[in-house]
């Protein structure tokens, strides 16, 4: 199944009986090439528990789990959970869980998702998501203060975001988010379409 075509998004939202959320920004995955160059880019090491950020209906989920050790995506649409275990189904490496991220113990949700499924306590972590323009910054935020520790982050924002995420000191698109993301590692675009 094409989880990008837009007639196969339709056809599982029509058949879940559910339309697109505005108020949370969705906006799914229409290009196929997208989730495989967010996948890649996310880290190098395969043996990584990977935590995705608004799956949706399982797009970059589904290249994120034939790459990684182990996904857990968080959705905090309950609406979509239906369409997830239909979509994720071959999937035994991705624990969908129904929450809020902003709201989320992310530690004690990563011990438990490593408990429940036979994982190392020390198995590196690492984000990557596709990220609603307004949420942006309130998530890398939350994020990088709280107590989890990442081995990498990927977001997929729009150029504009981007662009102010990496700039450097003294541009016209610096401001706090870009001295934040400096302070805590070495931001870069990878890629756009």
């Amino acid at each position: 199944m094409n989880l990008c075509n837009r007639g196969v998004i339709a056809q599982l939202m029509e058949e879940a009986g559910i339309g697109f959320r505005r108020d949370l920004g969705q906006n799914f995955l229409v290009v196929p090439e997208i989730p495989q160059k967010c996948a890649e880019g996310c880290e190098t090491d395969p043996n990584t528990l990977i935590l995705e950020i608004g799956p949706g209906i399982g797009c970059m989920t589904d290249a994120l789990a034939a790459r990684f050790r182990h996904v857990v995506a968080v959705e905090i649409d309950s609406r979509l959970l239906p369409v997830l275990d239909k979509t994720l189904a071959d999937h035994s490496n991705v624990t969908v869980v129904n929450a809020d991220i902003m709201k989320t113990d992310i530690p004690a949700l990563l011990r438990r998702v490593k408990a429940e499924n036979g994982l190392p306590d020390d198995l590196p972590v690492a984000v990557c998501a596709n990220l609603p323009y307004y949420i942006t910054t309130p998530i890398l935020m939350y994020l990088l203060e709280g107590e989890a520790t990442f081995s990498s982050i990927t977001v997929m924002v729009q150029s504009e975001v981007a662009d102010r995420l990496i700039a450097l000191p003294g541009s016209a698109d610096y401001g706090a988010i870009s001295a934040v993301l400096r302070d805590w590692g070495e931001p870069e675009k990878r890629f756009s379409f």
